[in-house]
């Protein structure tokens, strides 16, 4: 029986007289620290690989770590979270010595709602009626994108659906908020989240886009455009293979581990381009990576092109969004030639596949002497996909009168970082 599974078992528990303990890591604080602690040999980290060690300094102080001790104080089990999806286990063997593995994280998740009358202010009423911090700022962020939250008054109402992890007992992760029904005095308003945090009033949204007005001119040019927002591809026709995952099944490790990027079919030598302008950072080998370049760009982004059979930029250059940087292949721990492509943002990994594909270069020619083409920008009105499902949802969990709070107890709340 895996660790994890052991601990919801309470005969196993009670025969080897042991007492479970959970806690929130402290910021700063290093596994080797923990390990000197409850006195386990720090020659474990040696049998470590060097993929495995670059989780140990992600280990998340916001989310709840798990302990099994004896009656002695000696660590049996240990589970702590690297992220949402996947922990470090720490397994104490008969000989005294401790194995340590990264595996998924079993949780389960649960739809609630909260009632909240506005009585001081927005947030500071969330909190103190759902203890809950994480759901509070998530609120008035939303809510802030769609009305103005100056005007809300003692004696307004919010109704809020919202979704939650909880993993022994325990808050797991942040809340996932689904939808709100707002009331102020006789005017009541639905307010629907979609999947990027927005919020949607009736599940509607104005959306912007462009359309080409012609005007007269006296030049004919020929130009290409350059996208000034956004991230193009890192190869032409690009075809996914692998996406980027929290817990995916390692195909040469055999082991579950987390997949921060998305995978690109190419044969090998395939020109790779640089997805936006900036300057490389990085350009050489990196352990299972291969052959590497990191480049970064505004915003806090830096993307990432492993496996490469050639690298064609060098550290420090500035490279314009488009440019060949290097050409695809197999080296690193690949299975066959393909690209890599991770990106981060403030130094966390993110989806590429969320951002790439919005900035494209065109060549333009304006066919008619005489005249140009100049882009006008209008709005339209959008019905937001899932958003009748998630006011159903909410209505009828009202009408049932539905109150499904969280322990108020401060050590169930999610902590926010100062």
């Amino acid at each position: 029986m895996r660790p994890f599974l052991a601990w919801l078992t309470a005969g196993l528990v009670c025969a080897y007289a042991a007492v479970l303990h959970h806690g929130y890591w402290e910021k700063g604080k290093r596994f080797n620290d923990y390990l000197k602690e409850h006195g386990v040999p720090l020659s474990i980290l040696q049998g470590i690989s060097k993929e495995d060690r670059v989780y140990l300094s992600e280990i998340r102080s916001r989310y709840p770590y798990f302990e099994l001790l004896d009656t002695n104080g000696t660590l049996e089990q240990a589970l702590i979270p690297i992220s949402k999806e996947m922990q470090i286990s720490l397994v104490r063997k008969r000989d005294g010595n401790y194995t340590f593995d990264i595996i998924p994280i079993v949780y389960t998740t649960q739809q609630h709602t909260a009632h909240i009358e506005i009585v001081h202010s927005l947030y500071r009423d969330i909190v103190a009626q759902t203890q809950n911090k994480s759901l509070a700022s998530k609120t008035v962020r939303t809510l802030k994108g769609v009305i103005d939250t100056r005007r809300l008054h003692k004696g307004d109402t919010i109704d809020i659906l919202y979704r939650i992890g909880i993993r022994n007992g325990l808050v797991h992760g942040e809340a996932e908020l689904l939808a709100m029904r707002l009331k102020q005095g006789k005017e009541v308003r639905f307010i629907c989240v979609d999947e990027e945090g927005r919020g949607c009033i009736d599940g509607k949204r104005r959306e912007r886009y462009t359309v080409t007005k012609r005007t007269k001119s006296v030049t004919l040019k020929r130009y290409v455009q350059r996208a000034t927002q956004g991230f193009i591809f890192p190869l032409r026709h690009p075809v996914v293979t692998s996406s980027f995952s929290y817990r995916r099944w390692h195909p040469i490790l055999h082991r579950y581990r987390p997949h921060h990027g998305t995978d690109f079919r190419a044969r090998y030598g395939t020109p790779l381009y640089a997805v936006a302008d900036g300057r490389v950072s990085y350009a050489g080998w990196m352990r299972g990576y291969g052959k590497v370049v990191k480049i970064r760009h505004a915003g806090g982004y830096e993307s990432l092109y492993a496996h490469q059979s050639r690298i064609r930029v060098r550290r420090g250059q500035r490279v314009r969004q488009g440019q060949i940087i290097g050409y695809a292949g197999s080296t690193g721990r690949s299975t066959g030639p393909h690209l890599h492509f991770g990106l981060t943002k403030n130094g966390r990994w993110i989806d590429p596949m969320r951002v790439l594909g919005k900035g494209k270069r065109r060549i333009r020619t304006k066919r008619v002497i005489g005249y140009k083409d100049i882009p006008v920008i209008r709005y339209r009105t959008v019905t937001v996909k899932g958003c009748e499902a998630k006011k159903r949802a909410l209505m009828q969990a009202l009408r049932q009168e539905e109150r499904v709070k969280l322990p108020r107890s401060s050590k169930l709340s999610i902590p926010i970082r100062k």
